[in-house]
């Protein structure tokens, strides 16, 4: 690989790196960077290999392979990890398939996103990936009818997005249930990311699907493409802060490469405009993994703006970074803040701009309106967006 494309890693954990090379171990193969003498921190090793969801594929690398030396007490904490989350794989395969029964029988399309069936497709074995709940893909139109039917299955709204002039359907992309007895969580999603920005609608993503046979009944989920942006996207938008994400782009590619449609993704991605974030995506798989990129990819993985997103990535390597625990520290806030904005093509730049004119639900929480008049919210929004900044100024200058 092209120096200019070699990532800077100079600053990441050696506990990080020895968990990177343990995962490019390879049917007993040692990797040319494999090194086993050195001094570990053997509970940041484990830390990290939980913070970054991969530790069962570490315990099964280091079951599989006699070379990989690790401290027997660390490997019998992955093991009991590895079963527990097995055992959690299991159950949401269960309520995945409860699920799939009942929309079907409704005759509602519903795409999986992630969960036991990408952890099947990509892996060939739901226990070698972990997943904390079950995503899936619904028209929007078929909302409220979905919440209906989880509602009468015991599913309680876990969130409720505020929103003002219907702004939820495109600023927001998921709403979450959570089933008290099940200890299950659902995400049910009507966009793949939030807005605002353009999408391929439901019926095109409907017409590439495929179908998983973990279940008794069929279970579609996305096709090889639509799937690889969608991983691109996600991991892109979190900062590939787990490294479960690059790990699941590499093994996609070591899977199905020969079967993408290249000419599809540079459509599809030129269309979306994710194109520099694949390019991202690939760079970090290479780097990291020794992914096999071929001259197709030349364009994506050597323009500049990809270079530049795949070395900003290196932050969250360094950094043992969780954008779900809030508050963030204000380094992280303000370094992810900064990233997200770098992530947008000009076009998209200049959308979330846009958006900020689109009125908020903080503005009919500041001056509440009849629903006639919440039209009133946009020539008001300047107004009201400076009388809140100015109170919490107050607020503050009072608390020093």
């Amino acid at each position: 690989m092209e120096n200019k494309l070699r990532l800077d890693l100079n600053n990441v954990k050696q506990e990080l790196k020895l968990l990177i090379e343990i995962l490019k171990f390879d049917n007993g193969h040692t990797p040319s960077s494999y090194k086993s003498d050195r001094s570990i921190d053997w509970e940041t090793f484990l830390s990290l290999a939980k913070h970054h969801r991969i530790y069962p594929q570490i315990f099964l690398k280091a079951d599989e392979n006699q070379q990989i030396q690790i401290p027997s007490q660390i490997i019998n904490r992955l093991k009991k990890a590895y079963q527990k989350n097995t055992i959690k794989m299991l159950h949401l395969t269960h309520e995945m398939e409860s699920l799939n029964s009942l929309l079907l029988k409704e005759n509602v399309r519903m795409l999986f996103l992630k969960g036991p069936v990408l952890a099947d497709d990509l892996y060939g074995d739901i226990s070698r990936r972990t997943s904390s709940d079950i995503d899936v893909l619904i028209p929007i139109d078929e909302l409220d009818r979905v919440h209906d039917l989880l509602v009468d299955c015991g599913y309680v709204k876990d969130d409720y997005i505020s929103t003002v002039l219907s702004d939820w359907k495109w600023r927001h992309h998921h709403v979450a249930y959570f089933h008290p007895e099940k200890r299950v969580k659902l995400e049910v999603h009507w966009r793949l990311n939030p807005g605002p920005g353009p999408e391929p609608n439901f019926n095109d993503l409907w017409n590439r699907k495929r179908v998983s046979n973990i279940t008794p009944s069929p279970s579609y989920y996305l096709g090889r493409e639509d799937l690889l942006l969608f991983l691109i996207s996600h991991g892109a938008r979190h900062g590939w802060s787990r490294l479960r994400w690059v790990v699941d782009i590499h093994q996609l590619f070591q899977n199905q490469s020969e079967e993408l449609d290249w000419t599809l993704i540079f459509k599809l991605s030129k269309k979306y405009y994710s194109y520099q974030i694949v390019g991202q995506a690939l760079l970090l798989s290479a780097n990291l993994f020794g992914t096999e990129l071929n001259k197709e990819m030349d364009p994506l993985i050597k323009s500049r703006k990809a270079v530049e997103l795949s070395q900003n990535t290196v932050f969250y390597f360094e950094n043992m970074v969780n954008l779900h625990t809030e508050p963030l520290p204000e380094e992280v806030a303000k370094y992810h803040k900064r990233y997200l904005f770098l992530l947008k093509t000009f076009r998209q730049k200049t959308l979330f701009i846009l958006s900020f004119l689109f009125p908020y639900s903080d503005d009919a929480d500041t001056l509440p309106l009849p629903k006639s008049l919440h039209f009133l919210y946009f020539p008001l929004r300047p107004f009201l967006w400076f009388w809140r900044k100015t109170k919490k100024l107050h607020a503050l200058n009072r608390g020093i």
